[in-house]
């Protein structure tokens, strides 16, 4: 995806979508009229499609009108093209695309995963994800487990994805604000959302097995995101403004201070690209020299945004 056709951005605290030239980064078209709010993204390359829910106008833990609509871009015409309608299913976050070409969306105050079949956009099962508090999900890499975090349960829930079935939580010493999952995975990381540290969960022994320490991060972090390949972890503090580049094996760490909360991440050859949605901006970091290259203005501010 080095020589991306396009940058799409949600822009959460604007309830635009946004389209930006992937080379000079100028916004070149806005779209707007959403209800609020959009969050979160799913972009799927091959069918030209992404995804933005529609979440709620509050936020985790207080969203006291929950949405129910999923919306669907064309990325050629970089339009809005139709929603699909989740109810009963509401408050709509976070969705990853399965090995089984299915979308999986957490709906949390329906403490359920929602599953979408993006050929006929209808919604076709929903798994009980065991919280209202599930707020961030992923999906193992050979598409048997799919994890939610639950953000102040301090649980992480394992469900059998090809049987849909909650089989149980794993308990973390704190609550909860992200997770990722390792390449092979045998780890599921785990955000923690009082103090700046990981948990690393070992999957096949359903628990904690480390704790990881963030550094030169002074409050807890939020999101992680490992890179396409697998060689580093990327992980945004929205309180300390900074994202913490981390190798596999969590020996080295590299914390570089980008805008005001920083949210979700985007690998594009060997940058990567951090929405900060507490003041507009989106900071470049060059991965190879673990050093911040340049930011530039987009929206009033962003949480999510991918190349494609």
């Amino acid at each position: 995806m080095a020589n991306a056709r396009g940058l799409i951005a949600v822009d959460k605290m604007g309830t635009k979508v946004l389209f930006l030239n992937p080379v000079t980064y100028e916004t070149e078209v806005v779209l707007d009229g959403f209800p609020k709010t959009v969050h979160e993204l799913l972009v799927v390359p091959e069918t030209g499609l992404a995804y933005v829910p529609i979440f709620g106008d509050g936020i985790h833990g207080r969203n006291p009108n929950p949405h129910h609509l999923l919306c669907i871009f064309d990325l050629n015409k970089r339009a809005h093209v139709g929603d699909i309608d989740l109810r009963p299913y509401i408050a709509p976050h976070t969705l990853k695309l399965g090995p089984d070409g299915l979308i999986y969306i957490t709906c949390e105050n329906s403490a359920a995963v929602v599953v979408v079949d993006r050929t006929s956009h209808q919604v076709v099962g929903a798994i009980d994800s065991g919280s209202t508090n599930g707020h961030r999900l992923i999906i193992a890499p050979d598409g048997q487990r799919l994890y939610t975090e639950n953000e102040e349960d301090a649980t992480v829930s394992v469900i059998d994805l090809p049987k849909r079935q909650l089989l149980g939580k794993i308990k973390t010493p704190r609550p909860l604000a992200g997770i990722a999952i390792s390449a092979d995975g045998r780890t599921v990381v785990a955000v923690d959302d009082a103090e700046p540290a990981l948990f690393l969960i070992d999957t096949e022994a359903g628990r904690v097995r480390d704790e990881v320490r963030l550094k030169d991060v002074p409050k807890a972090a939020q999101i992680a995101r490992y890179a396409p390949d697998n060689s580093l972890i990327g992980v945004t503090s929205l309180n300390s403004n900074t994202v913490s580049l981390i190798d596999p094996s969590f020996r080295e760490q590299t914390a570089i201070a980008v805008g005001s909360q920083p949210m979700d991440m985007a690998f594009h050859g060997d940058e990567l690209f951090v929405p900060c949605q507490g003041d507009g901006s989106v900071h470049v970091i060059d991965i190879p020299n673990r050093r911040h290259k340049t930011s530039f203005a987009a929206g009033k501010g962003c949480e999510s945004l991918a190349f494609f």
